[in-house]
Parts: structure tokens; C-alpha cells; sequence
């Protein structure tokens, strides 16, 4: 129950706890609201649940609840209350210049799900803030929603009420407008006032006419209250909702430093570990000078962020939660050059986050390896790319002091930034040093121009026709049981028919039909009643519910009628097959290349399955001949595969996988196969692994920066794929005139026989041996070989015939090679068709390299070909293509 205004505190407060720290703060929070009837809950992912792709990371505390809010799952509990992991990049040019901002922060809050409001939230709040938190009740001020006349309305009179009903007098209550005082999630949907508790830190950090709202360090926000109570519709009116909600936000971080009385979050205990690893390796102190402070707080927030990204399953890469991770990860490396820190420390920043927030995040510990991985991976990476662009950021100089002048263009520094990533700030810090400036605004207009670009290219945040289809879920008036793990058909009733927006929905109180999932496909089949057969087109997911998509083939549906579901056999067991060989295949992978490997994404159909894992480089053809025979001999063994329901906790105790971008509840499905794998899963699978048949590996590519694919078939589509592969080989040997097992012998001998025509028609040609010398020098970005290097002696027609042959040893590769000869330079680029999937361009890359040579070329997106005139900067011209090619890649 709320608690009794009449025993809340006014003056003298208690004394305050000056030693408190963040671990304190949380568990003080949770055990509070828990005693006040709140089921604790905990922490969801940095990587929203796969159903919610309004946004690429948890941005706050009520995120992971959205579903219960809007009605579209049944909570486990009408009060609620978390700490939640959240990252935000909103202000992230402003982490380090302030000293409240952060990327990564924890959230504590308190949620009503159609029980208290209003003044049940303004008790607890003030009752926490005073009796638990010892704060001074004479130092608390309060924000209301002062009224909107767009909206209709006036100020929010209930919630002054509210907070006057606990003792805070007119004076301290301040009305603020819509933009600070009014919550909304989007253009649409639940909406309401919020209420904002500030707190006063006294004279030392401001002045006595400072207020709240006025964004300044001495009154300072720690606690927002958001009322849900009305729904925000198109035409910008306002109806009450059916259910009045709350929703709150406590930040750890901010509490811990008034408790603390330390003047900004970066002094808190839990985050001076991070900013003394900076002291210690740079020799500079927190406070020397701005410079120095801004950078050691960008270490220390970009470190927390860093750590935990990496430990919720997101890997670097140019893609969007991947680019959010890079873009922290080299803030924090350029940070610690402006430190003077030259070694790579990443690692051991990880490692302290680790030891700082392992005891309340144990994943951190459980994950180290994981996460040290890639930070290590990733500075390598980047610290490459500062070389390089340094060699371009010189040659940038150089032409400006011919000129004769002290500026740089913006397109210069931004070409540099944009295309090689190259920091800007580094770029005005060295140009400093030689005496030069650069545009700031014309760079801040290309910058606000790129913007606009990814904005036009970001994802929906909303999908009419699937809001439709949870209206029609929700007016059902009744949940479908899911019945399809016992069986594959149902005798039922149509519970509910509606043509919707085009589409015929129904909803039956039990379905056999799979609702698409966690990457397997929805079921299709038959839904007969006795006036009308319908196919099942689509089986839509709202929350723990579902509807189907009908198409009707004769007759009329009627809701009540008594219907038989049917689901497609043969379909579905296809299907079953791909999903627990998925499961090997994870299995195999981890158990082959290490346990950085994490799934990150899937398609599981009846013709295939697609699995995307985090890895940083191409299998070899050991690697992937090791990973099916270790899934075929599974597959052989015949483990029996079984599914548990458990609680999350105990699943995670026995080992079990939880999924990138998957929602859990309190209580889990476990699949385990025996003695192979244990992973939380909701799909279907079969009983045991000899069912699947054959397991055969079809494709291995790269899906992104530091994701690789694989691609395979199972089952009848893995049988179908054998006869195939039979009739090509008996029809090749068939051309020959040889015996099926001597095609492969023939086929070589036909390839000495074209290589010898091939070099009889040349002109003389390089050593043979050098294509295999640039194969070996090759390195591997983004899973795709790239091999950039001088060539001696050659002219353009060697160059291009050795490109194409050092490209066709390494497969997936970029060749980019350069020779200079009688005063010229040539330059060939030869890409596979894996790199431009990635999107590399040929014909732009050996374009900008001969530029810096003082030549031009262009080509093909595969292949290109370019000259210049200068031989002494063909060394800056290969460095250029290098570049270009790891930023794409990388």
C-alpha cells in the first residue's frame, strides 16, 4: 500500500548518508518498493527484445514493459519494480563537458499497471526520498505540468494536490510546459503529465536563484514520475485511458553523487576506478586542467558503455547498434591519445568496469573473455586507422602551406572523418600544432548533412497493420493457447472472424499454428469448420497471444462455429529439423572457434536454415569441414532433445543460452540437447537429433563487420540438394568422357591445359611465385581478405593479371596493387563479390587513391583500373585504398 502522508517526515531530517554507494542505493530501492507489494524484476538486455523495433538499444527503464502497458501481454504483477540497463547516444557529444551526462546508465523505477497513481507514486517517492535515502525534505522541489493549449489542457492540478497533500509547500512546486513536463512515447499512443523531484545541493554549487528546470548543478532532477493517463490519437486529441499507469525513473548514478556530496557522477566510488586507471596510465590527474578532465570522463562513461554492449551480445561494426559500440569504443582510444596513452588499454578499462559492476551484473565476469576479445580486436583496428590517417591529415598540410594559407577546407577534415574515420577532433588538435585551423562550421554543416542522410534511412518506428491486428487480439476478449508443441492438430472453435485492412483474421481459443519467432517461420495449414475451409496465410505474434491470417477457399466463417486447425506435416517437420540443428550448429561453432560466438540472427524455414554468429574472420576450410562433422556426428548419436519449463534464474545456473535479441519472462522455456546444448527457446524441435537426417553446410559469408553467415540444409531439402549434386556430377563426367570419381582429375588437367594457352598468348609475365607471396600477405577485415601492396615491375596488363589471380587464391577478397614504372603509376583494384555486397567500390577506391598520386582512373564496383603521374607517392596512394577499404569494411 501507498504510504500514510501523515507519517511522512517534515523537518529535521535524518543525517545523511555521505558514504553511501551506487550497490546501496539499488538494493535500498528495490527492497523498498518490494516490500510495498512490487514484484522485482530483472534487468532486460542493452538489446531491445527483437518484437520492439522502434529503437536499436534500452533506453530506459519502462522499455522492456511497453507490451504491458499497451495491453498486448498480461503483466506477472500489477506493481513492478527494476534496475534496468540503459544506453542512450542522444548526448553524446556532451559526455565529459558536464557533469551529470552519460551513455550508459542504470535506471531505477517503480511501475503501476492499473493499481496506484498519482498519489500513491508522490508517497512512495517522497517517503523513499526522506526515510530511506536521508535526504533533506526543506531541500526537495517538485515540477508539475503547467497545462498545454494545443492539448486543451491546463496545469495538472491533481498532481499539485498531490504533492501539497505531503507537506511540499506552494513555494517549492514550480509548473514547467510541455517539452519538460509532459511524457509521450511517439506521434501516438499512451501519454500523460509527468512530475519531476529536484533536489537542492546548497550554495557550493550554484546560486541562491537558481531553479528547477534551469538545467544548472545546484537544483539537479533525480527522480521523474511519469502519470499515464490519456491516449494521444492522429488528430492531436486526448481521451483518458481505460487504465491509468505509472511509470518512474531513479538514476543511480545522480543519487550516488549527491549522497556522496561529490560535485559530479565521475567522483562517485563505483566510478573512480575507471577514471584512476586514466590517472595512472597517462600521469595526469582528474582536475588539471579541462582538457584533461573531459578526457578521463569519456573514458571512464565510454569504458562502462563499451563493457557492457559487449557483453549483451553487440559487436563493432558500421551498422546500426554495431556503429553505436565502435563509435564509443574509438571516442575512448582518441581520448587517450589526447591523454598522451599510447599502449592499448581498452582491455584493462573493460576489466575495470568488470571488477567495479561485476557484483551486481555477474554476466559482466561470466562474459570477460567475450568482451576482452573484441575491445582488443577493435583497438587494434582503429589504432591502424590513426596511422594512416595521420599520412593523409600530413599531406593535407603540406598542400595548404604551398597555398599559403592557415585554413583547411571543411571537406577536407570531413572526407577525412566521414570516409576514414578519422576523429575530427584529433584532425584540429594536429592541425593545431602546425599552426592551422579548419572550417568549424562548414564541417558542422557536412556533419548536419550526413545526418539528415541516416535520419531519411533509419527504421520505422511504427507498423499500422500489425497495431491493427493486436486491436483485433485485444477485442477477441480472450488468449489462444498455444497447443502446437503436443500436437499438429487442434479441434477448436473460430472464437473470432474480421476482415481487417484486406486481410481475414481469426482467432481460435487453442492453435496448432506456430506464431513466427525467435527466427522460425510461422506455421501454415487448414482451418475448417463446417461452412468454410480456410488456408492459414500468416500467423501474426502479439505478445503471448496470437491471430491468424486466413485466406478464405470456400464458404463463409462464423465466430462460435466448431473448427479443426490443421498444420502443414510436412512443413512444420522440415522446419523442426533446420531449428535443433541450429541449436548443433551453435553448439559446433563455440565449441570449434571459442565462446565469443553468439548468435545474431537466424532464419529457420522448411527449405533452410540461416544462422548469423559473432566472429571476426572468415572459417577456414578446416574450420568448416570440423563444424559439420561435429553436427553430423551429433546427428548420428541420436541425443534426445527435451523442453523444460524452469525459472530464468535456474536455467541460467545450468548453463542455458539466452538469445540475442529475445524477450524472457520470469519463467523460461529450456531446449536441451542432451549432453550437446542447453539454449532458452520457444520453437519447435524434434524428439531426437537422428531425426534431422542430413546435416550439410552450404554457405559460409560474412553478414556484417565482425557477423559471419552460414547457410544449410537438413532433412528432405538436404536430400533433395544430394540428388541434385548427383545428376550435375554424372552429367560433368558425362562432357568428360570419365568415370564420375575421376571428374576431379580431369577438370584439373583441363585447367593446365587453359593456364598453358593463357601464358603461351602473354607477353612475358612476373615470377609466378609472386602472387603467392601478396596471397600470404593478406589480412582479414571484416571477414573479407584484403591485400594491398607494391609490385615491382610490372606494367598494367601484369598488374591486372596478377590482381585477378591473387584474388582468385584468397576467394572472398579486395586486391588493390600499385607499380610504378618510366615515370608512371598503376594502380588495379579486383574485388570478389562478397566485398561489394559489403560495399566496396572498385572503381571509387583506385579513383581516390590515384588522386593522391596526381591521377585519376575508375571502373567497375569489382573492377578498376587507374594511373598517375607522380611514382614517389605511390606508397600514400596504397595507403589511401587500405583506408577506405577497412573503413568499409571494418
Amino acid at each position: 500500500m501507498a504510504a500514510d502522508p501523515a507519517h511522512l517526515p517534515g523537518p529535521p531530517p535524518p543525517p545523511r548518508l555521505a558514504r553511501v554507494t551506487a550497490d546501496e542505493i539499488r538494493e535500498k530501492y528495490l527492497s523498498f518498493f518490494e516490500e510495498r507489494g512490487h514484484r522485482r524484476m530483472p534487468s532486460a538486455s542493452l538489446v531491445p527484445s527483437s518484437y520492439d523495433p522502434s529503437v536499436l538499444l534500452t533506453t530506459a527503464g519502462m522499455q522492456p514493459f511497453k507490451p504491458y502497458f499497451r495491453g498486448e501481454e498480461r503483466a506477472p504483477h500489477n506493481r513492478l519494480t527494476s534496475c534496468q540497463k540503459c544506453f542512450r547516444t542522444v548526448d553524446i557529444d556532451v559526455v565529459g563537458t558536464t557533469k551529470r551526462h552519460l551513455t550508459f546508465f542504470e535506471m531505477l523505477g517503480n511501475f503501476s499497471i492499473g493499481d496506484y497513481f498519482k498519489q500513491g507514486a508522490v508517497e512512495f517517492a517522497m517517503e523513499f526520498s526522506t526515510k530511506q535515502l536521508g535526504l533533506d525534505f526543506e531541500r526537495i522541489w517538485v515540477t508539475v505540468f503547467g497545462g498545454d493549449e494545443e492539448f486543451g489542457l491546463g496545469p495538472d492540478d491533481e498532481a499539485i494536490e498531490c504533492w501539497r497533500a505531503v507537506g511540499v509547500p506552494h513555494e517549492r512546486i514550480v509548473q514547467l510546459g510541455r517539452e519538460d513536463n509532459f511524457w509521450q512515447a511517439g506521434p501516438t499512443g499512451p501519454c500523460g503529465p509527468c512530475s519531476e523531484l529536484y533536489y537542492d545541493r546548497g550554495p557550493a554549487f550554484g546560486g541562491d536563484d537558481e531553479r528547477p528546470g534551469d538545467d544548472t548543478d545546484r537544483v539537479v532532477e533525480y527522480w521523474n514520475l511519469v502519470f499515464m493517463q490519456y491516449e494521444l490519437h492522429e488528430d492531436g486529441s486526448l481521451t483518458p485511458l481505460p487504465a491509468k499507469n505509472i511509470d518512474t525513473g531513479l538514476g543511480v548514478d545522480r543519487m550516488a553523487a549527491i549522497l556522496q556530496d561529490v560535485p559530479s557522477v565521475f567522483e562517485t566510488r563505483h566510478f573512480r576506478p575507471m577514471v584512476e586507471l586514466g590517472e595512472q596510465l597517462s600521469g595526469h590527474n582528474y582536475g588539471d586542467d579541462e582538457r584533461v578532465t573531459r578526457a578521463l570522463r569519456i573514458l571512464a562513461d565510454h569504458g562502462r558503455g563499451m563493457t557492457f554492449l559487449l557483453s549483451d551480445g553487440v559487436v563493432p561494426s558500421n551498422e546500426e547498434r554495431g556503429y553505436v559500440l565502435r563509435r564509443i569504443m574509438r571516442r575512448a582510444i582518441q581520448q587517450g591519445q589526447v591523454l598522451g596513452i599510447q599502449q592499448s588499454f581498452l582491455p584493462q578499462l573493460a576489466e575495470r568496469v568488470i571488477e567495479a559492476m561485476g557484483g551486481a551484473y555477474p554476466e559482466l565476469a561470466r562474459n570477460a573473455d567475450t568482451i576482452t576479445r573484441w575491445a582488443t580486436s577493435e583497438e587494434e583496428s582503429f589504432r591502424r586507422t590513426l596511422d594512416q590517417g595521420e599520412r593523409l591529415l600530413s599531406e593535407v598540410v603540406r598542400r595548404a602551406r604551398e597555398a599559403g594559407t592557415s585554413w583547411i577546407e571543411a571537406a577536407d577534415a570531413f572526407k577525412l572523418h566521414d570516409t576514414y574515420g578519422f576523429p575530427y577532433e584529433l584532425t584540429k588538435e594536429l592541425l593545431a600544432e602546425a599552426g592551422l585551423a579548419v572550417d568549424d562550421q562548414g564541417f558542422a554543416e557536412l556533419m548536419e548533412q550526413a545526418r539528415d542522410v541516416a535520419r531519411r534511412g533509419m527504421r520505422r518506428t511504427g507498423d499500422q497493420g500489425h497495431e491493427q491486428v493486436v486491436e483485433f487480439a485485444r477485442s477477441a476478449g480472450f488468449a489462444t493457447r498455444f497447443v502446437g508443441y503436443e500436437a499438429l492438430e487442434s479441434e477448436t472453435t473460430l472464437g473470432a472472424v474480421e476482415q481487417v485492412n484486406g486481410k481475414l483474421l481469426a482467432k481460435l481459443p487453442e492453435s496448432p499454428f506456430y506464431a513466427e519467432g525467435g527466427g522460425q517461420v510461422s506455421d501454415s495449414g487448414v482451418v475448417e469448420t463446417p461452412s468454410a475451409t480456410a488456408q492459414v496465410v500468416d500467423v501474426y505474434r502479439v505478445g503471448d497471444d496470437q491471430a491468424l491470417a486466413l485466406q478464405l477457399e470456400s464458404g463463409e466463417l462464423q465466430p462460435g462455429e466448431a473448427a479443426k486447425a490443421v498444420v502443414d506435416r510436412d512443413l512444420r517437420l522440415a522446419t523442426m529439423c533446420n531449428h535443433t540443428a541450429t541449436h548443433l550448429l551453435h553448439a559446433a561453432l563455440r565449441q570449434r572457434l571459442g565462446t565469443h560466438v553468439r548468435q545474431a540472427g537466424s532464419y529457420v524455414g522448411p527449405d533452410k536454415l540461416r544462422f548469423d554468429f559473432t566472429h571476426g574472420e572468415r572459417l577456414s576450410a578446416a574450420d568448416a569441414a570440423a563444424v559439420e562433422d561435429a553436427v553430423n556426428s551429433w546427428i548420428i548419436q541420436n541425443h534426445p532433445v527435451f523442453a523444460v519449463q524452469t525459472t530464468r534464474d535456474q536455467a541460467e545456473a545450468l548453463g542455458a543460452m539466452a538469445l540475442f535479441g529475445e524477450k524472457y519472462g520470469d519463467v523460461v522455456r529450456m531446449v536441451e540437447i542432451e549432453e550437446v546444448s542447453r539454449e532458452l527457446c520457444g520453437g519447435t524441435h524434434v524428439g531426437a537429433t537422428a531425426e534431422i537426417g542430413l546435416f550439410h553446410l552450404t554457405a559460409e559469408t560474412s553478414s556484417a563487420a565482425n557477423v559471419r553467415r552460414i547457410e544449410a540444409v537438413t532433412g528432405p531439402a538436404g536430400v533433395d540438394l544430394f540428388r541434385r549434386r548427383t545428376e550435375e556430377l554424372r552429367e560433368i563426367a558425362g562432357l568428360l568422357r570419365v568415370p564420375e570419381d575421376q571428374v576431379t582429375a580431369a577438370v584439373r588437367k583441363l585447367q593446365e591445359q587453359v593456364k598453358a594457352a593463357r601464358k603461351a598468348d602473354q607477353a612475358p609475365s612476373l615470377d609466378p611465385g609472386v602472387a603467392d607471396r601478396l596471397a600470404d600477405s593478406k589480412t582479414e577485415v571484416g571477414g573479407i581478405g584484403v591485400v594491398v601492396e607494391p609490385v615491382d615491375g610490372a606494367d598494367q596488363r601484369a598488374l591486372n593479371a596478377l590482381a585477378d589471380a591473387v584474388r582468385q587464391k584468397l576467394g572472398d577478397a579486395a586486391v588493390v596493387l600499385g607499380a610504378a614504372a618510366d615515370g608512371r603509376v598503376f594502380l588495379v583494384a579486383n574485388f570478389a563479390p562478397a566485398a561489394v555486397e559489403r560495399g566496396l567500390k572498385a572503381g571509387e577506391i583506385v579513383k581516390a587513391a590515384a588522386e593522391v598520386a596526381g591521377g585519376g582512373g575508375g571502373g567497375r564496383d569489382n573492377l578498376a583500373q587507374a594511373g598517375a603521374r607522380d611514382p614517389e607517392k605511390l606508397p600514400d596512394a596504397l595507403a589511401t585504398a587500405r583506408l577506405a577499404i577497412e573503413r568499409a569494411l571494418a
